[in-house]
């Protein structure tokens, strides 16, 4: 291998490294932080995963101002936190199982830049519900069996021509 060629490859590898390094600052290799490290990180972009506290009201009016939305989070050690959003209220957002948030702490407040729902048990098989298609399909097996067309008498592989 010529001498230029191990240059190049070199120089794609130490780009490629680069890349990952410095091209990617803000990506998802972060891992999710609590609430108490969060504050703990005051002013740096974080990571967290929590569920809506439903016992504090959620601010919303979009006729006064619809880039405000103001609720309260808990995490999974039982922190809890206001959290601030600049922008539009997510649908569901009562709705979801756990919010992802991705903004930094500043002071008590989590000033969210944004917002992913973690979706519902709507998705998940309801039981009864499975139940109660599985019974009505069998219902309708035995109430329609199989029917048979006796015009044509099934081949016997032992007659004989």
């Amino acid at each position: 291998m010529k001498k230029t060629h191990i240059f190049i490859l070199v120089g794609i590898a130490v780009a490629i490294v680069a890349l990952i390094v410095f091209g990617f600052p803000s990506s998802d290799f972060s891992t999710y932080d609590t609430i108490s490290s969060a504050k703990a990180k005051q002013g740096k972009y974080v990571h967290l995963i929590a569920k809506l506290d439903k016992s504090q009201p959620i601010q919303y009016d979009p006729i006064k101002d619809p880039n405000y939305l103001s609720f309260s989070i808990v995490d999974s050690l039982g922190s809890q936190t206001k959290v601030i959003y600049h922008n539009s209220k997510p649908t569901e957002l009562e709705q979801s199982e756990r919010v992802v948030l991705q903004g930094k702490m500043q002071g008590d407040v989590f000033e969210c830049k944004s917002i992913t729902l973690k979706c519902p048990s709507k998705y998940k098989d309801d039981k009864k519900q499975l139940e109660k298609t599985v019974t009505s399909s069998d219902a309708e097996t035995q109430a329609y069996p199989a029917v048979t067309n006796s015009a044509y008498p099934a081949k016997d592989s032992t007659a004989t021509k």
